[in-house]
């Protein structure tokens, strides 16, 4: 059963991974299902563990980089708000 989910991402971002998606015939929501399931199915301690796929990499630019500091929560949603406008 399929269920809906909220996330915000920078619109550059968003752009490449809809037409990465669209050229392997399958839609944002299906290529974020497949990513989030293998990154689920493996027991992995920290995101510097998952090993990143190159098909991954081809919509990244740079190294990618894993920002694991601890924010407060009025800090996440300041730089939400920030970022929508």
């Amino acid at each position: 059963m399929d269920a809906k989910i909220t996330l915000s991402f920078d619109q550059a971002i968003i752009e490449r991974a809809k037409k990465y998606a669209e050229a392997q015939n399958m839609s944002l929501s299906r290529m974020m299902e497949l990513i989030l399931d293998k990154i689920t199915t493996k027991q992995y301690d920290s995101l510097e563990d998952f090993p990143i796929s190159d098909w991954v990499n081809t919509i990244a630019e740079g190294k990618a980089e894993y920002k694991t500091a601890q924010k407060t929560r009025k800090k996440m949603k300041d730089e939400y708000y920030t970022r929508k406008k």
